[in-house]
């Protein structure tokens, strides 16, 4: 319960900075009104112990608008904020209001896969273009591929996948694999397997919800794996990561992917240090844009920028550069499809171009959690596994 206090106040810094930014765009709506204008609907999770995902992933947007001036393309960017409190029905209630009432350009945003499914349909119907800054799932990335979506951040498989590479090259025989009970899960354990050849001794799947792992670490303990596989973002990682570690189960090797990161390294701290992660940024990438990104939205927040805050930042600016390349011109779908394909942009990351599918080709990396020397906890790099990968599904994209 430690980790879901101190998530609650980074949720109440990042609320802090989202009038000012909206403050800042005070009259977008008249503008827009006169056609110079975007509209915006932000989806990121804000209710429940999964909400300090979602404020990262706000907050990263409201860096990239921040650091734009408010504009997107030249045009006053009007937020429309969405809570989907991590239900799906829920979700497609708000997102249909946002459509249909608020009239937004683009939906942009989502946290977690089965929200990115609930909401694909009535967001592509409507010719809305949709641009995921978290989900990627692979129902989306082959032959469910859409012309009106786009995502910042991977597909599923492949940030798992590294992880599985990673295990491989580090000569691990049997691994235990444990992951949430939910479509993003089942893509972790895929990607895992698709490049670890050794042993899977157990493959445990738990609800979404759970936060007592004990049962769970008894079979790890008695099962005597070389390693642990897990993928357990937000809340689910924060207290998975502090009973392993009380467990006296940090011998074994703790191969993550969402699990321990800068969301949830200031619950877990001490007790996540050492631990593995795989990931297509880390805070210390050396690049102008990402210096510049983790400075800025460490004074603007307090915290330290995550890769939920960092593949939104990096839409804001994908967003800027489409809607500039068509001059403003939002009526022109197919134009500015075009120009959103073209990723023209300087990412966090470095190297960033989109597949055919809408999915990013980009390098993936072996991270580990540090303690800087202010303090703060942070994944860093220790080595790219995977350069310019492209995802397992692009090849089945038959894009309408």
């Amino acid at each position: 319960m430690i980790g879901i206090g101190r998530r609650g106040v980074l949720g109440a810094a990042g609320a802090l900075a989202l009038p000012a930014v909206l403050g800042a765009t005070q009259g977008a709506g008249r503008a827009r009104a006169q056609g110079r204008g975007v509209k915006i609907g932000l989806v990121a999770v804000q209710t429940g112990p999964q909400a300090a995902l979602g404020t990262q992933l706000r907050d990263g947007f409201l860096q990239g608008l921040k650091h734009l001036d408010g504009k997107l393309g030249g045009l006053a960017a009007e937020i429309v904020p969405i809570d989907d409190e991590l239900r799906p029905e829920v979700a497609v209630t708000k997102v249909r209001a946002a459509l249909e009432r608020d009239k937004v350009d683009v939906v942009v945003g989502v946290v977690f896969s089965n929200i990115l499914a609930a909401i694909m349909r009535p967001v592509t119907e409507s010719g809305t273009f949709l641009i995921s800054t978290n989900a990627g799932p692979s129902t989306f990335a082959g032959r469910g591929c859409n012309p009106n979506f786009f995502t910042t951040s991977y597909n599923n498989d492949q940030v798992h996948s590294v992880m599985g590479q990673a295990a491989q090259d580090a000569g691990h025989k049997r691994v235990f694999v444990m992951v949430p009970n939910y479509q993003a899960g089942r893509d972790a354990v895929a990607g895992f397997k698709s490049r670890f050849k050794g042993e899977v001794v157990d493959e445990v799947y738990v609800p979404l919800t759970q936060l007592d792992f004990s049962a769970e670490l008894a079979k790890i303990a008695a099962s005597k794996p070389d390693a642990l596989f897990t993928f357990m973002p937000g809340g689910l990682g924060v207290n998975l990561v502090r009973q392993y570690r009380q467990a006296g189960l940090a011998g074994i090797p703790f191969l993550s992917t969402f699990t321990v990161d800068e969301a949830t390294l200031p619950a877990q701290q001490e007790a996540a240090l050492g631990f593995f992660s795989a990931a297509s940024w880390a805070p210390n990438m050396e690049n102008a844009a990402n210096t510049r990104f983790v400075r800025d939205f460490e004074a603007s927040y307090g915290y330290v920028p995550a890769s939920y805050a960092a593949q939104s930042y990096d839409a804001a600016m994908l967003l800027n550069s489409a809607i500039r390349k068509v001059g403003g011109n939002l009526a022109g779908k197919d134009a500015l499809r075009e120009a959103l394909r073209a990723a023209d942009f300087q990412s966090v990351r470095g190297s960033f171009k989109f597949g055919a599918n809408h999915y990013p080709v980009q390098d993936f990396w072996l991270c580990q959690v540090a303690k800087r020397p202010d303090g703060k906890f942070q994944t860093e790099t220790l080595r790219r596994v995977l350069e310019a990968d492209v995802d397992p599904w692009a090849a089945e994209c038959r894009m309408r």
